[in-house]
């Protein structure tokens, strides 16, 4: 038996493995034509990370999030960003209960397994600053008081083009906390004509029954956490990581705590591929996702896919 059939029947036979392979076969059948996409967000989500959706509006963004909180079982909730939603209508507030003679926190929406954050970029400064700790620390700290978050937690943002009237760009460091981010772009003629012809109604989001819950995503992203990187595949990560550090195009490269995203990101990929271990590939196709919103280009005109796609062709595996 090879390494890699080993490798394969390993990963493939964990229970969360199983799951997800439903999970993923179940979105296919409702975001048409966007299976690379559909697994980078579930790759996300199995490396604990959170997802950003940049695109114009009417690709499918929206839909997306609600399909994967109905597959994967998570309890959900949607806040639209607008420029007057304040951080309190996100976390909540704390509210005097006259009879108890106390303040009573009433939660807010940020309170749920998996949030939809739509629009993330029209809503002001403050209030997308008011999700940071909650997206690091997974936790939000009101009146005083620090509240745990629901595990797991996840935020999925949706991102209008910059040039759109009324957005505000997310400053550097709260990108930086999303792990992945996707562009949808427009379905392929097959999909699109599919659409057509069914005039939008095919299976529908409200029809997709849970293929998973939480506790079983919890243990696939443990399965996840297990897959095994080899000493050659840190110094590839390493190597990649110097290249964006010293590329003329940009003004900084990966940060450490971005590296280790990758490496999370990677074998995540790999999990969901069936493997528990590592390779090359598993790094080059999650790449461009995890850094496009993370390197600063000088030149905004430069296209950062090409870039990212020319410093992986450069760099040597090792």
């Amino acid at each position: 038996m090879t390494t890699a059939f080993a490798a394969r029947n390993a990963a493939a036979s964990g229970t969360g493995h199983r799951a997800v392979e439903r999970a993923l076969a179940q979105l296919d059948g409702v975001i048409l034509g966007k299976t690379v996409q559909l697994r980078l967000a579930l790759t996300c989500l199995l490396a604990r990370g959170h997802l950003l959706i940049e695109d114009q509006p009417g690709v499918g963004k929206t839909t997306l999030a609600q399909a994967l909180a109905r597959t994967l079982g998570l309890g959900f909730r949607r806040v639209q960003f607008t420029s007057d939603l304040l951080p309190g209508d996100l976390l909540g507030v704390s509210i005097w209960d006259a009879g108890a003679s106390t303040f009573r926190h009433q939660p807010g929406p940020i309170f749920s397994e998996l949030l939809l954050a739509d629009e993330i970029n029209r809503a002001a400064p403050r209030t997308q600053g008011a999700l940071l700790e909650a997206m690091e620390e997974r936790q939000v700290s009101e009146g005083g008081v620090t509240r745990l978050l629901p595990e797991p937690f996840f935020v999925i943002a949706t991102q209008n083009p910059a040039a759109f009237v009324g957005t505000s760009p997310l400053p550097e460091a709260q990108l930086d906390r999303f792990l992945l981010t996707v562009t949808l772009g427009y379905p392929d003629a097959r999909a699109e004509r599919e659409l057509l012809e069914t005039g939008g109604r095919g299976q529908s989001v409200r029809d997709l029954g849970a293929v998973m819950d939480g506790p079983t995503l919890l243990a696939a992203q443990a399965e996840a956490d297990r897959v095994h990187v080899s000493p050659a595949l840190y110094d590839y990560l390493q190597l990649l990581a110097r290249a964006t550090r010293e590329h003329p195009a940009l003004h900084a490269g990966l940060s450490p705590r971005a590296l280790l995203a990758l490496l999370s990101a990677s074998k995540a990929w790999a999990y969901l591929a069936g493997r528990d271990l590592t390779l090359p590939e598993d790094v080059q196709a999650v790449f461009p996702a995890l850094a496009a919103h993370r390197l600063p280009l000088r030149d905004p005109a430069t296209p950062i896919q090409v870039l990212t796609a020319q410093i992986l062709a450069d760099t040597p595996i090792p």
